[in-house]
């Protein structure tokens, strides 16, 4: 899973079901490329199929779907993997408009018991909305949240 591209496709696919094609087009990238990502996320678990269905021209597609597994990744540990959530958000940040992206930055000073609560706390909000989200309808938003020393 430590690819930016999967992850971005994940994220492309939690709403609304795409193929391969839209997939590509969405991404600026060969539909080639994206087919051999969309393999080993749908082999993985990440990505189910849907019901075949018939393109403009008449041809079957496939759309693909988010299964929501992704939510159980954690780049704590895995390097890579870390890597690949940054390079992720990195590139949906540079397709926004200027004035789309809210963010903050803060240090907090606490002893450990404190850290352990704040980390606590924030798993817990992401898990309430998580199970609050409904990807036929509101508004879609990510989120993208980093926990690191301040030195």
């Amino acid at each position: 899973m430590a690819s930016g591209i999967r992850l971005r496709i994940i994220r492309l696919t939690f709403a609304e079901a795409l193929t391969n094609k839209e997939i590509a087009q969405r991404l600026d990238r060969d539909p080639a490329t994206t087919l051999h990502h969309v393999r080993k996320l749908v082999d993985t678990g990440f990505l189910a199929p849907q019901s075949p269905r018939r393109g403009n021209r008449g041809a079957k597609e496939i759309p693909y779907r988010s299964t929501g597994k992704s939510w159980e990744l954690d780049g704590t540990g895995d390097r890579a993997l870390a890597e690949a959530i940054l390079e992720a958000y990195l590139a949906e940040v540079a397709e926004l408009d200027r004035g789309e992206l809210d963010q903050s930055r803060l240090v907090i000073r606490v002893d450990p018991d404190g850290r352990r609560e704040f980390e606590h706390r924030l798993a817990d909000l992401l898990d309430e909305f998580k199970n609050r989200s409904t990807p036929g309808g509101g508004e879609q938003f990510a989120v993208y949240v980093a926990v690191y020393p301040s030195r």
